[in-house]
């Protein structure tokens, strides 16, 4: 096999920097479940004035963070409205119904992102014959519909349907500070209108491990019952939460790097003979291969022959992800590779 040189699989390749490590080496630490771990405490600080939430709770990963948000806000037999392509349906193991008992109604959005009048109409009566639809949730930014960032205006209309409605309302942050700086809107502008949300330290942000959840006091002390019993709770956390502090000073701006690399991609892509690329907006780029007559997995396997490795996402459709170990100097070196796996 030759050596891995370019990885656009995804951004949760991106390895702890040197500078990272070093912060991790030397951070703090204490018993993290017990509330002494000053490392943890200083980033649960950091994000509650970031997503100008009251309190948070930080966890192995942004899965845990979805799932236990689930638990907090739902009853087994409740229903969930999400978008179709969204995380908790697809990439979680089906632990919304195995933990939690809940249904996914999924709304058809474009791109990943659905209007306030879906979320009205998806909403059920109330009758003992039906589930009771509880929670709204979004993914900002939406993976599956390409990296797509949700306008304010929609996600406070979206927010304002369901709550209107009774329900709780739920952000999938794991690229919510990709969204911050693609569009210039504030994480809190973005939060204020959802009981929980999340940002995830291992994708574009380049930690090794981590996510904080966040929410009212009331909220994040039952998340932390749950995290109890789902064994997430920690000891000397301070090094992982080293790294996220670390990510947070040093590797939120850097976003736009990634954002200007995968839009060099893209355009690349789409001069390559019958390859059809999707509009692309921060870090992820989508295309379909169907008009080179080839499947996507061959090209995946060709490409990866030559040391460039991408994400098989259908029978012809595939996705590059740039972040924090992929450099401008890369990209046409990876366009290079990729055009002779799709004539191959």
């Amino acid at each position: 096999m030759v050596p891995l040189r370019i990885d656009l699989y995804s951004d949760t390749q991106t390895r702890p920097t040197p500078a990272m490590r070093a912060a991790m080496a030397e951070a703090p630490v204490g018993d993290e479940q017990h509330g002494e771990d000053p490392s943890v405490n200083a980033l649960i600080a950091r994000m509650c004035a970031l997503t100008g939430k009251e309190a948070a709770v930080f966890l192995p990963s942004g899965t845990m963070c979805n799932e236990i948000a689930l638990l907090v806000h739902c009853r087994p037999g409740d229903e969930v409205l999400a978008d179709r392509s969204s995380h908790i349906i697809h990439y979680e193991g089906g632990a919304p119904g195995a933990l939690a008992g809940v249904m996914v109604q999924p709304l058809d959005g474009v791109r990943g992102v659905f209007e306030a009048a879906q979320v009205k109409a998806a909403i059920r009566p109330d009758s003992r014959y039906f589930p009771r639809t509880r929670l709204l949730a979004v993914e900002q930014t939406a993976n599956l519909g390409g990296g797509t960032v949700w306008p304010l205006a929609t996600l406070q209309a979206v927010a304002a349907a369901a709550r209107a409605a009774g329900l709780a309302t739920h952000m999938d942050g794991a690229r919510l500070m990709n969204a911050v700086v693609k569009s210039g809107t504030p994480a809190d502008d973005f939060a204020a209108p959802f009981d929980t949300v999340w940002i995830d330290f291992t994708k574009g942000l380049g930690a090794p491990l981590g996510a904080v959840l966040c929410g009212s006091a009331a909220l994040i002390e039952q998340a932390w019952r749950w995290k109890q019993r789902l064994g997430g709770a920690l000891r000397q956390a301070g090094m992982c939460a080293a790294g996220c502090l670390f990510a947070l000073d040093h590797h939120v701006a850097r976003l736009a790097e990634d954002h200007a690399n995968a839009a060099a991609l893209a355009a690349g892509i789409a001069r390559l003979a019958g390859v059809t690329v999707e509009p692309q907006e921060t870090n992820l780029v989508f295309f379909d291969v169907a008009g080179t007559g080839r499947g996507a997995q061959a090209v995946a396997d060709a490409a990866r022959a030559e040391g460039l490795r991408l994400t098989v996402m259908g029978e012809t459709r595939m996705r590059a992800c740039t972040h924090l170990d992929v450099t401008a100097a890369m990209i046409p070196e990876a366009l290079a590779i990729l055009g002779r796996a799709v004539r191959a």
